[in-house]
């Protein structure tokens, strides 16, 4: 039996993932910033599941999440960054508080999660990183370049961190779902304060009160939420975790236009070397 900790459960994926894992039999320390939010899921596991309250900006309370969790089921086996929220803006209209806040909670929230956790899975020689990311990092569209920023960010470190870490025995998967029936583009989804003219036809076309797409997304949560349990159990982890047939496509096509850009200006790269 594995213990996880898993971020964002109050709704979407994070909910999912957790009502799934518990039904697969394993521990759950299940947390949200509304604690309320998250109280059915432990009534229907009160053995297995454990609801914390946690803002992962609160690097306090993050410590305090893990000895409690520690406590009652003994080590991390799995962490799942998906707490996390969106941010429409142009770049040049986001505001520096609510950047920083994006960042606190998209980035910085889980780096401290993963500082937390490594300790204990370094000790045991076993234990997996789970980081919700996105296809916005692969590609950006107008008005999303904040949020995609948060996400390369975390793409970036983890990338990193799975090479440190491959020899300690602990996986890093990077998750980049596509679209996903979740409250994702609804409640979770904020905008700046202030929208300027000059960007009404590419990042005004995508504020709140523009985007349609909300209960309209392809991706099943319940379904994605199988599909990383299935790659956390795997023999070879995937350090690469692609959800929804929207995302392999957008993740295809960028790779495939990054490459062409590649060759296209190879000859032109390679004289930059020294000729000696």
């Amino acid at each position: 039996m594995s213990t996880w900790l898993i971020t964002g459960c109050s709704s979407g994926l994070g909910r999912n993932l957790a009502q799934a894992v518990l039904k697969h039999g394993d521990n759950v320390v299940v947390t949200a910033r509304d604690l309320f939010a998250i109280q059915e899921i432990v009534s229907t596991f009160p053995d297995t599941a454990l609801a914390l309250q946690l803002d992962v900006t609160n690097h306090k309370q993050i410590a305090q999440v893990i000895r409690q969790g520690e406590s009652r089921f003994g080590g991390i086996d799995v962490l799942v960054n998906n707490a996390g929220h969106g941010y429409r803006a142009a770049v040049e209209e986001g505001e520096a508080d609510e950047v920083e806040e994006l960042f606190a909670t998209n980035f910085f929230g889980p780096v401290a999660l993963m500082k937390a956790v490594l300790p204990g899975m370094r000790m045991r020689h076993k234990g997996t990183i789970v980081n919700i990311s996105s296809i916005a990092a692969r590609t950006t569209e107008p008005g999303s370049g904040y949020y995609a920023a948060t996400k390369c960010a975390l793409e970036g470190l983890s990338r990193g961190l799975q090479k440190e870490c491959a020899s300690l025995g602990i996986s890093v998967i990077i998750v980049e779902p596509g679209a996903f029936r979740t409250d994702f583009a609804g409640r979770s989804l904020r905008q700046s304060r202030t929208a300027m003219n000059d960007y009404a036809a590419t990042a005004g076309l995508r504020r709140i009160g523009n985007d349609v797409t909300n209960g309209h997304q392809i991706g099943d949560p319940e379904k994605g939420a199988e599909l990383i349990i299935k790659a956390v159990g795997s023999l070879e982890p995937p350090e690469l975790l692609v959800l929804g047939s929207d995302a392999v496509k957008v993740v295809s096509d960028a790779l495939s236009t990054d490459l062409a850009q590649v060759e296209a200006w190879k000859k032109n790269s390679i004289i930059t070397d020294y000729s000696d």
